[in-house]
């Protein structure tokens, strides 16, 4: 489906709460479907504790293998935060203070309660670059291929909106469903033979069950040829229509 010049992306979720199931991760979503409106093809996704050494081999792997890779987690003030840690030691580098950033939370918090954890926001890798958080002011940091930014939603998704602009962009993406009450398993085969006749085009079959009588599946299909991407719609619109009685 994806053509040859296609920019990959790996996510890295970092935190115990995610795993433990006490947070429920929204930014994982949000970013596959900016990433799909760019161009940029999400290749792998990955969710790690707060250890040091997952961290690190996660961040190496995924950044050797992809274009970019976004991290979310672990940057605030408190002992368990120490992906700036963590991403200094992937790289190679010492940890330093950010006079920048310790200048915009400064101009942001003029008399902090707590200014040596504030101060702890400030620290990264050397050579960082930052990543602007228009919301509570402290913000993330770029090293190399990897963008490192804050676990909360809406800090997230500002400083992942205040990079969209930076980021290359690949061939865009088209995508069409089509929703039947139609068993999944009587147009399998129909999919398999379009799946063969449209080898750069992706078709993925979804069912979804509501209740004993409001059943069926929906079929995702991507490409980036639009006109075959119509076709396979079209084609598998008329597959559910053959068989959407039984």
């Amino acid at each position: 489906m994806w053509p040859k010049e296609t920019i990959n992306a790996g996510i890295l979720i970092i935190g115990n709460e995610i795993l433990s199931g006490q947070v429920q991760d929204v930014n994982l979503s949000f970013m596959a479907t900016h990433l799909q409106e760019m161009g940029i093809r999400l290749k792998e996704a990955r969710v790690v504790a707060d250890v040091e050494d997952g961290i690190v081999t996660a961040v190496r792997a995924l950044s050797s293998q992809m274009d970019y890779v976004f991290t979310t987690g672990g940057i605030g003030p408190t002992h368990d935060d120490i992906t700036a840690a963590c991403m200094a030691k992937a790289f190679d580098r010492p940890l330093v203070c950010s006079l920048e950033a310790l200048r915009r939370l400064y101009e942001r918090y003029p008399s902090p309660r707590a200014p040596e954890a504030l101060t702890r926001m400030t620290v990264m890798p050397a050579g960082a670059t930052l990543i602007d958080n228009t919301v509570s002011a402290a913000p993330g940091f770029q090293i190399e291929n990897v963008y490192v930014m804050a676990g909360i939603p809406a800090i997230m998704q500002a400083m992942f909106k205040n990079l969209m602009p930076t980021l290359r962009k690949g061939p865009r993406l088209h995508s069409r469903e089509v929703v039947g009450a139609v068993v999944e398993g009587v147009i399998a085969q129909g999919l398999e033979d379009l799946d063969k006749a449209y080898p750069h085009v992706e078709i993925g079959s979804y069912p979804y069950w509501i209740s004993e009588t409001n059943h069926g599946v929906r079929i995702v299909i991507k490409g980036t040829n639009e006109n075959e991407v119509t076709r396979v719609e079209n084609a598998v619109t008329d597959l559910m229509d053959r068989y959407r009685a039984l």
